[in-house]
């Protein structure tokens, strides 16, 4: 019997110190940065599974929406100016965006273990750039930045 509580005991400690090894990653969604507009602070994070995302509304106007998820993934929408956390539960690229500030290029990439959703992701962000008047470089960048 004592055998068994310790072994109990063992698990419930491993999943524990499992889960609380998580990390919350914090993207803030500004209107100015130095001399860059519209911007995701820091547009790009990397991550593991079981982290979280929390988008802070730092300056007001802005939303967040994912366009292009991991298949097993849902996707999100937030509500204006306010903040929203999300859990990363799927390995893969989250791409997202701030639907009033796409056509300035405000978009953002997460990256979660490996990119294996990267040519539907790639695809997206290739029409997402069709659709900015200003900014489309970042598209490049984000896209640079996956492993």
């Amino acid at each position: 019997m004592t055998l068994f509580i310790t072994r109990v005991f063992t698990a419930l400690t491993l999943v524990v110190s499992i889960g609380s090894h998580a990390t919350e990653h914090v993207v803030r969604m500004l209107n100015l940065d130095g001399d860059q507009t519209m911007l995701f602070q820091p547009a790009f994070v990397n991550a593991k599974v079981g982290d979280t995302v929390r988008f802070e509304p730092t300056q007001t106007g802005h939303y967040v929406r994912a366009l292009a998820v991991p298949d097993k993934a849902t996707a999100w929408q937030s509500e204006l100016d306010k903040p929203f956390t999300i859990k990363l539960e799927q390995e893969g690229l989250y791409f997202y965006m701030c639907p009033p500030h796409l056509m300035m290029g405000m978009v953002g990439l997460v990256q979660v273990g490996n990119a294996v959703n990267l040519d539907a992701v790639r695809k997206s962000m290739q029409s997402s750039k069709g659709r900015m008047y200003s900014n489309s470089a970042r598209i490049d960048a984000l896209l640079a930045q996956v492993k």
